[in-house]
């Protein structure tokens, strides 16, 4: 009988013989498994008592268990004490906080999330406010790490956090609750265009209600009007649990079709796990975005789709993460995530990209991973090894040298915060466009905004070298002189990239004025892929010639 297969989380018993010594087991590796721990524990004992400097037991001892697990792959670590929050928010999709998301904006800790109905939202905190304190520990962008620890806590316990905001002087004070934020891993579902029978679907995790939130929203949209097609949006989508993802699948594939199958160190060890339930959505257009951060989770569903020709892949090459893990418990409440099994897709292929074994002493028998060919069910050709492979290409990325700097300094968040703060009360649909465009460049003027185009970067280079080797004085005059006259094409890239520093001036400002969803909203209208995918949605021969083999 073809049932769904479920990964557990187990305790780990290691198996050590001594006897005055060792005893040589039927297999060698138990032999140089107690070798070596004692080994180790010898090493760890002798330098712990008799180095010459003090040392910390137990920051040794994990160091030496980052070292070697640094010789595997990225994937398995071992967890502290400090980040078991990150596995309860995994496994469960739930932890206790205040319902903010925090990052490093023009180099200070500053609030980039505020989530609905939790107490950071109800107590007034907002998009831009700058965290200086959690209760007694002062905030600084260095400490960035140890500020999810301080926020985060047992619910109905309280955590004050002190605001420096924009058009405010004085540092605000808020005494929050801690309550059990449930993280949303659907974050957008609707129908847009409004007037479409198209529905939306950003997802942006694979936590364990993932599966329940889309069955949810599915059945809203279903009864609001008839869904004609689908986009679901796997972009930026880092994955999350292996069962989460199949019964994703659920939901679009047939009933009993492969969804992905995982194989282990023994060859009995390969598990399969099948669509068990009718579809909610299994005749409608489908389109899957993915880009380079659509990575495990996301790549078995988009492999499903791909393999079983439910849908149209489209974007850019997934990031290749074909290793699947398991999170075994250890003691004084840490834990070891460990690489325990590959997946493959119905087709039969590995999508990973990287061989971590190859060239690697700890794993003497490298499993290199090939790209071979392999059929879809309509025998279209599909690729193993690096990531999964869109059936149409598409870019979106930002072509703009000045925006992508402007992104990175700040300055489209910064100018965001300082237009909403001056104009609260204003209609956001009574922006003018030309009025912030304006605003904008004279807000970057203000701040002391320097840019430095790709072409000015390599002119100062050349200067620099000759300056250091040569006695160049006159090239070196040359140069000097045109990289003052390439520095007055900032005009001319300004103008030239107006239209994608609009888009994003506005999206920034959606946010504020109306909230996440309008900010998504108002992105979409510019996204290039999301708009391709609307295209061929709307264009049945082409979008059914992409699903046959011809």
């Amino acid at each position: 009988m073809k049932s769904r297969k479920i990964i557990f989380i187990t305790s780990l018993t290691v198996l050590v013989i001594f006897t005055f010594g060792f005893v040589v087991s039927k297999s060698d590796i138990y032999f140089d498994i107690s070798k070596n721990l004692e080994l180790f524990g010898k090493v760890y004992k002798e330098i712990s008592f008799n180095y010459v400097d003090d040392i910390d037991p137990q920051a040794f001892m994990r160091a030496g268990i980052v070292g070697m697990l640094s010789k595997l792959d990225p994937y398995t670590v071992f967890i502290d004490e400090k980040n078991q929050d990150d596995i309860d928010l995994l496994t469960n999709g739930k932890y206790g906080g205040v319902g903010i998301s925090i990052g490093i904006r023009n180099e200070k800790v500053t609030i980039l999330e505020v989530m609905d109905g939790y107490s950071a939202q109800k107590q007034g905190i907002r998009i831009g406010d700058v965290v200086t304190g959690i209760g007694d520990t002062e905030v600084t962008p260095e400490k960035i790490d140890d500020i999810s620890s301080l926020v985060k806590g047992e619910p109905g316990t309280a955590v004050q956090i002190k605001i420096l905001r924009f058009s405010e002087k004085d540092t605000l004070l808020f005494n929050l609750i801690r309550e059990e934020v449930i993280v949303k891993n659907l974050v957008f579902a609707d129908f847009f265009p409004e007037n479409s029978n198209n529905v939306y679907l950003k997802l942006s995790n694979f936590s364990r209600s993932a599966g329940d939130e889309l069955r949810s929203s599915l059945r809203q949209l279903k009864n609001k009007k008839e869904i004609k097609s689908i986009v679901l949006d796997l972009r930026g989508n880092p994955g999350g649990l292996l069962d989460v993802a199949v019964d994703i699948c659920d939901k679009f594939l047939k009933k009993d079709l492969l969804i992905v199958s995982t194989r282990g160190k023994e060859e009995v060890s390969e598990k399969k796990y099948f669509a068990l339930e009718e579809p909610l959505v299994g005749n409608e257009k489908l389109i899957v975005l993915i880009n380079g951060n659509s990575a495990s989770a996301s790549e078995i569903v988009a492999g499903a789709i791909q393999d079983h020709d439910r849908g149209v892949i489209l974007g850019t090459q997934s990031f290749g993460k074909g290793l699947v893990q398991t999170i075994i418990p250890l003691s004084f409440n840490t834990s070891l995530k460990i690489t325990t099994a590959k997946y493959y897709t119905p087709s039969g292929r590995c999508i990973q990209k990287i061989d971590y074994s190859k060239n690697n002493q700890v794993i003497p028998d490298p499993d290199s991973l090939t790209k071979n060919m392999f059929s879809t069910d309509n025998k279209r050709v599909v690729f193993s090894a690096g990531g999964i492979t869109p059936d149409t290409t598409v870019e979106n990325g930002i072509e703009s040298d000045l925006l992508k700097d402007l992104l990175a300094k700040g300055a489209v968040f910064n100018y965001a915060d300082k237009f909403y703060y001056q104009n609260v009360d204003l209609d956001f649909n009574k922006i003018n466009n030309e009025k912030i465009l304006k605003e904008f460049k004279k807000f970057l003027t203000e701040t002391d905004y320097k840019y430095e185009s790709d072409i000015e970067k390599k002119i100062n280079e050349v200067v620099k070298h000759l300056n250091e080797n040569h006695n160049s004085k006159d090239v070196t005059k040359t140069l000097e002189k045109l990289s003052s006259e390439v520095k007055q094409m900032f005009e001319k890239d300004f103008l030239e990239s107006s239209d994608e520093i609009l888009e994003e001036l506005k999206i920034e400002l959606a946010q504020r004025f109306l909230g996440k969803d309008s900010g998504t909203l108002e992105r979409l209208k510019y996204d290039k892929q999301f708009n391709t995918a609307l295209n061929l949605l709307n264009d049945d021969k082409n979008y059914s010639r992409l699903l046959i083999n011809e």
